[in-house]
């Protein structure tokens, strides 16, 4: 089977590039051929050939912009979220290969409706606005920059603050940045209407973006704004998408696109703001921007903690690009106080994370304290999506740390008149000399990265050592494998009650199965321990009793030096303790049950109630238990099958159940 896939963000930087690596780290695990386009703000890269169309069994879009189907039609088309690509590509390569999606037909076919394809349909109006969003953000940033780097290389002290010579090179830099500027809510129109009706509706948008950014048109002194953008891109698209769906003879269909569409649209879009639309919002947009520019003390304040929560909430998701464009938005009005909160705020996050992984190493799996650093650099350059796999393993106690940073960090950078002159974040614009007030924007940052860190000091559970979660349950039953396998190969020094045990290759049997390993005398389905060390020495005793360890004290000290590197209790109820060791006779594993659960310190808060002891002799050669590790982690990823074995009665029902693990 071969796949391809499209993903896709609005800015283009970190969703893109994070759903393609899951989603090709999925197919690899899956053995499944997969190509995968990625459309970001560099452009397309690895695009697909005509052959790569012709050859592929499906195709998964995981974008949140619009992107071209067209090439597609005839194929399983399977359109998602970017977020979904990135937290769930198992989910979606399974879906393609069940057949459970629907075939596309392009737009004048209909497409039938499964559970796969509806998300496409869930959030129109955020998918066409996050499309003319990131077509506005290039002209924002290249502004913006350009204007910064002029008034730094050739701005002069005046008594109305910093002013460029009129006759300087450097002026003539600023005005390019100024015309960038003057593209942002045409362009921010007519990739919305661009979304809503492909390329009839272009045209209509950006002439409708253009007047509604021109108050002379309807007799204005100030503009629409992109309040007024926003509104010319809808209207534009579904303008001109009801003039598409207008029955016309055969001989008229071929100059629909080029001619009636994008004129009858330009028209009624045009006419309708000059003599309808535009004063009302241009209005309503002079009030609001007033508003801002006029907010002091108190509700400057409230403002900066807004919009520092809604950037850290979902960390480029929907909530925090409202608040990004709102931002973005008033950089173009030269409202620029508005951006410099935002642009710490998009830069705690990640930050302030990578310093509690350096601080507070016990708060962070190995891998995550791995993590932290290509977090923390993520930050320096705006790149808020750097914290995301910290909230995806604790999103209860990571969630409310960051937002708590983030605002405190735009209320000193609004206290600081942080000011940010393009649509981005992070020290990367200060360096750049994008930012007004720069040694308040860094305080700002340090602050708000200290508190998020703080604050995970003061509400993160200690679970320092090695990795046992994933972003899914088979990633996650891999490295649980991989924890305990890394263990059982580990050499170690020692005796076992002062005996020095050797174990013949002919004791190792070959394991093709958990009952090759284990029996009815090592299950026990009501034990007694009320604690974890109670648990372990009853478990112990069940290997004593049945000749498998001589000497029950130097196995359990095998077994809490285990537990002290960091806990086996894997989550979801589950704890896989294991010790390899001289006081081991031949590789066993014995099961005990607790109803009640034990408290194991799991990282992911649950009581163990299923537990399975792994005991492995020192000297033992081969790996064939580690297969069966891997099968076990795998099979208890299966909800139904653990209910199974919480519920059972008998020790030989239990048995049964354990036979399924091959």
């Amino acid at each position: 089977m071969k796949l391809l896939a499209i993903t896709s963000c609005p800015n283009g930087i970190a969703h893109t590039y994070m759903a393609a690596e899951n989603l090709q780290k999925a197919a690899d695990e899956l053995g499944i051929d997969i190509k995968i386009e990625t459309q970001g703000s560099i452009g397309v890269e690895n695009e697909f050939s005509e052959k790569d169309i012709e050859e592929a069994d499906g195709v998964i879009i995981a974008a949140d912009k619009t992107v071209a189907k067209d090439r597609f039609v005839g194929k399983k088309l399977l359109a998602v979220g970017v977020q979904e690509g990135i937290r769930q590509p198992k989910e979606l390569i399974n879906k393609i290969t069940s057949g459970n999606v629907a075939v596309h037909k392009g737009q004048d076919g209909a497409d039938s409706q499964s559970a796969s394809t509806k998300k496409e349909k869930e959030n129109p109006i955020y998918k066409h606005l996050m499309n003319g969003v990131s077509y506005m953000i290039p002209f924002i940033v290249v502004g913006g920059l350009l204007i910064a780097i002029a008034l730094s290389l050739g701005g002069q002290q005046t008594a109305e603050g910093i002013q460029i010579p009129e006759d300087s090179f450097w002026k003539t830099i600023e005005n390019l940045g100024a015309a960038s500027f003057t593209f942002m809510v045409p362009i921010l129109a007519g990739f919305i209407a661009f979304s809503i009706a492909d390329r009839p509706g272009l045209a209509p948008g950006i002439i409708g973006g253009y007047i509604a950014a021109n108050g002379s048109f309807y007799n204005s002194e100030a503009g629409a704004g992109f309040l007024g953008g926003i509104i010319a891109g809808f209207l534009a698209g579904y303008v001109a998408l009801l003039i598409k769906r207008i029955k016309v003879p055969k001989a008229v269909q071929p100059i629909m696109p080029i001619i009636i569409i994008p004129v009858f649209a330009s028209l009624i879009v045009g006419l309708a703001f000059v003599f309808i639309i535009g004063a009302p919002v241009a209005q309503v947009f002079e009030s609001l921007t007033a508003w801002l520019a006029g907010m002091q003390g108190t509700s400057s304040i409230l403002l900066a903690l807004i919009l520092g929560a809604m950037i850290s909430f979902d960390m480029g998701g929907p909530v925090n690009k409202v608040a990004f464009l709102f931002g973005s938005a008033m950089i173009g009005e030269g409202n620029y106080e508005i951006m410099g909160p935002i642009a710490v705020a998009i830069a705690v996050p990640p930050i302030g994370l990578g310093l509690a992984t350096f601080m507070f190493k016990k708060k962070f799996q190995n891998t995550e304290i791995e993590t932290g650093k290509a977090s923390f650099t993520m930050g320096l350059f705006g790149i808020t999506e750097g914290a995301i796999p910290f909230a995806a393993q604790d999103p209860i106690r990571v969630i409310p740390s960051i937002m708590v940073g983030s605002m405190a960090g735009s209320v000193v950078a609004m206290l600081g008149n942080v000011g940010d002159r393009v649509a981005h974040g992070g020290p990367i614009v200060g360096v750049l000399g994008a930012v007004d007030n720069v040694v308040m924007f860094f305080i700002a940052i340090i602050i708000g990265s200290l508190v998020t860190a703080l604050m995970i000091k003061l509400i993160k559970r200690d679970v320092g050592g090695q990795p046992v979660t994933a972003e899914d349950n088979n990633a996650y039953a891999e490295e649980a494998t991989e924890q305990l396998g890394i263990d059982a190969d580990q050499q170690s020094e020692g005796s076992a009650g002062g005996h020095d045990l050797q174990v013949d290759a002919d004791k190792v049997e070959e394991i093709n199965k958990l009952t090759d390993i284990t029996s009815l005398e090592l299950i026990d389905t009501e034990l007694q321990g009320t604690t974890r060390d109670e648990v372990i020495d009853e478990l112990i005793a069940k290997l004593e009793t049945n000749g498998l360890v001589n000497s029950p004290a130097a196995f359990k000290q095998k077994i809490l030096d285990r537990e002290q590197e960091s806990t086996t209790g894997i989550g979801m109820n589950i704890a896989i303790p294991h010790g390899k060791s001289q006081a081991v006779v031949k590789p066993s594993v014995v099961f005990g049950r607790k109803k009640e659960g034990i408290d194991w310190n799991s990282l992911d808060g649950t009581d163990a109630k299923l537990i399975f002891m792994i005991a492995v002799p020192e000297e033992a050669e081969g790996n064939d238990h580690l297969k069966i590790l891997q099968m076990l982690s795998r099979k208890l990823m299966d909800d139904t099958y653990r209910e199974k074995l919480l519920n059972v009665q008998s020790k030989q029902d239990v048995y049964q159940l354990l036979e399924q693990v091959e």
